[in-house]
């Protein structure tokens, strides 16, 4: 990564004593960050990764005026805590936010500083994700542009028919996977041979994630996708049912935002009055679960789906709508694990803390992505800074 600064000092201030002070300072964000940072002329400023502005002292504000019509926003004021660097920089920063100008100041110790950088500097990876089958037939809201996924997201999304999914599945003579589970026999080695299948698919077409359209798999196999998903989400890799790929990128986005696997689950009742929510599917991924026992998917009772406990704890809700646009994020707190019936096999009842009516006027679709933690800034950050 290379990353040039910009030095803005005031004549008040004795510079080379100042400037010791900088090299300390950028040699220890170098250090931390693996970076080449390189104090430059404006001339050279813009040719590098991230290009900051060093406010090095008080008294700088004029200067950095007139110096602004050689600058272009989002303007990053790299400051420390001395010389009155801080003052001078939140002075610029009111004079930008002004004028409609983006703008931030970088001001903390090094370990932050270092992971705002990292953070600004991010680029999204090109990866592919598999749509095995179309969106199920139910999914009336879910098709996506292809081009602007890949423009936007750097994502290449691959469509891999059924029909290969299922000539897979027959390939599979034996498994060694999750042999510590245990089921009924026969259903627990379809589903197993099944996960087999979507792992050859992944890596034939060298996938990051994939949906399939897995009520297909009721008639052809006589299995369901459930137990495959969990397993794939706990070993990092995407996976989404009914062929949903706002989901599937909703998922793919949290997993680069929050660095671990979401739950992809129907929201099944809504108490406005009291702000709760219940949310229900059955292909909870292992490890965002404390217990679990293994049961038939709900809506064919066949198969093998993962009926799990989760951690009543703090979780962001987040869906992405199918223009790539619109986007939902909020959070919550699972308040209840519920043991019902007439609901899909892993069921929570969530604390939702604003924009629970979002549901009811203005969904972007129907599944939506659960994770545990507060991420709901992240994500905003995210979608601003890509879509």
């Amino acid at each position: 990564m290379k990353i040039n600064v910009f030095p803005i000092v005031s004549n008040l201030h004795e510079k080379n004593y100042i400037n010791r002070e900088t090299k300390w300072f950028l040699a220890d964000i170098e250090t931390k960050l693996s970076a080449n940072i390189k104090i430059v002329e404006l001339k050279d400023f813009y040719k590098c990764d991230l290009p900051l502005i060093l406010i090095q002292s008080g008294g700088s504000e004029k200067i950095f005026l007139d110096n602004l019509a050689k600058l272009k926003p989002p303007f990053y004021l790299l400051t420390y805590g001395t010389n009155n660097s801080l003052a001078a920089s939140l002075e610029i920063l009111s004079y930008l936010k002004d004028h409609n100008l983006e703008g931030e100041v970088l001001h903390g110790n090094v370990d932050y500083i270092v992971s705002r950088i990292k953070k600004l500097t991010f680029k999204l990876p090109f990866v592919s994700l598999g749509v095995l089958g179309k969106p199920s037939d139910w999914l009336i809201a879910s098709e996506v542009d292809y081009e602007e996924v890949l423009k936007k997201l750097n994502v290449k999304l691959v469509d891999i028919d059924m029909d290969e999914v299922i000539e897979e599945y027959h390939n599979i003579k034996s498994v060694n996977l999750l042999n510590e589970l245990k089921y009924e026999e026969k259903e627990l080695n379809k589903s197993k041979a099944l996960i087999e299948a979507l792992l050859k698919i992944k890596y034939k077409y060298k996938l990051s994630g994939l949906t399939i359209r897995c009520f297909d798999l009721l008639d052809s196999i006589k299995t369901t996708a459930c137990l495959g998903l969990a397993y794939l989400n706990r070993e990092g890799i995407i996976g989404t049912c009914e062929g949903d790929i706002p989901s599937m990128l909703s998922m793919y986005i949290t997993n680069i935002v929050c660095g671990s696997p979401g739950f992809q689950a129907n929201p099944s009742r809504i108490d406005v009055l009291n702000k709760t929510m219940v949310f229900a599917h059955c292909t909870l991924p292992f490890n965002m679960t404390s217990s679990f026992v293994l049961t038939t998917h709900y809506e064919s009772g066949i198969g093998v789906a993962v009926k799990g406990k989760m951690k009543e704890d703090v979780v962001t809700i987040f869906k992405l709508g199918r223009n790539l646009k619109d986007y939902f994020v909020t959070t919550g707190k699972i308040v209840k694990n519920l043991n019902e019936t007439n609901l899909c096999r892993t069921q929570i009842e969530i604390s939702v803390d604003e924009n629970i009516e979002y549901f009811l006027n203005r969904p972007y679709g129907n599944h939506h992505i659960i994770v545990y933690g507060n991420y709901k800034d992240d994500l905003e950050y995210f979608i601003k800074k890509f879509l």
